[in-house]
């Protein structure tokens, strides 16, 4: 769902705003309490939800209570999990906000300090995981306007659709660094590096397990192989692999499909022209 300038246009007086704000509070190292309060503003200032309405403080969850929750009508938009803005976001604070939303049956979860934004998807397999797909750091110099804006985008009023958050997740799953290591070490991607060299060097023999073992321990980062989002990743290359092959063998089957006898013939159009596949580009 696209968001029109009106939306970017407060998004980005609100960012600039409470940069100001948070650097103060930043300063003043004002409590968890405090920062809430600040970050319950800026879902209704920057996302334009509804204060009094959309957004709820103190939300219960299954006995306890989570920070913030941004709710539209019947729907919960995502939980949010506020810590002090002095506090360095941890992974036992993760966990936290994700058994928020895992307990709510929310995909989407929120950790932040009020200057560190990171959204996490949840996975509702066996057993619940996570994703982080995207964070942005509002007292950072090195982040830039254009990524921040995109960023809360994503999650204000206007923008936020299941479908948009599948593609924003999407687009993550697509490039970041666990997904682009589990495909350098597939063996559809060694098999293309074996066929590469043998190009470059024909009179020298590399077999995959080789090469893998190159990648796995001079080339990629261990961190990037194992552990949870590299599992995540993996689960995701394997699931895209197999829709492409179902795509590529779907076309034959149509084609090859009999015609049945009963069907009126029909002349083809004198305009008619072959129709082009468009692929989208990575």
């Amino acid at each position: 769902m696209p968001v029109g300038k009106k939306a970017l246009d407060r998004i980005s007086r609100g960012l600039k705003r409470y940069q100001e704000i948070l650097d103060g509070a930043k300063k003043r190292d004002v409590s968890e309490s405090d920062t809430v309060v600040i970050v319950g503003d800026m879902l209704a200032d920057i996302l334009g939800y509804e204060k009094y309405v959309e957004v709820s403080t103190e939300f219960a969850v299954r006995g306890t209570f989570v920070d913030l929750a941004v709710k539209v009508g019947s729907e919960v938009h995502f939980l949010v999990e506020a810590k002090a803005i002095g506090v360095e976001l941890k992974d036992n604070h993760v966990r936290q906000a994700v058994d928020y939303g895992a307990n709510q049956g929310t995909e989407w979860a929120i950790l932040t300090n009020g200057a560190v934004w990171r959204v996490y998807r949840i996975e509702f397999r066996k057993p619940i995981s996570h994703v982080l797909v995207a964070s942005v750091d509002l007292l950072s110099g090195a982040t830039r306007e254009a990524d921040a804006i995109e960023f809360f985008a994503n999650l204000c009023r206007e923008g936020f659709a299941r479908s948009q958050m599948e593609e924003f997740y999407e687009q993550h799953q697509a490039t970041n660094r666990h997904t682009i290591a589990a495909l350098l070490v597939s063996e559809r991607m060694l098999n293309q590096l074996r066929l590469a060299l043998r190009r470059v060097f024909p009179s020298v023999r590399v077999d995959t397990k080789m090469l893998e073992a190159v990648l796995r321990n001079e080339v990629v980062k261990r961190e990037l192989t194992e552990g949870e989002e590299s599992d995540a990743a993996i689960n995701v290359l394997k699931k895209g692999l197999r829709a492409a092959a179902r795509a590529k063998r779907r076309p034959k089957a149509t084609m090859n499909a009999p015609v049945s006898s009963d069907a009126p013939a029909v002349a083809p159009s004198p305009s008619a022209r072959p129709m082009t596949a468009i692929t989208k580009g990575p």
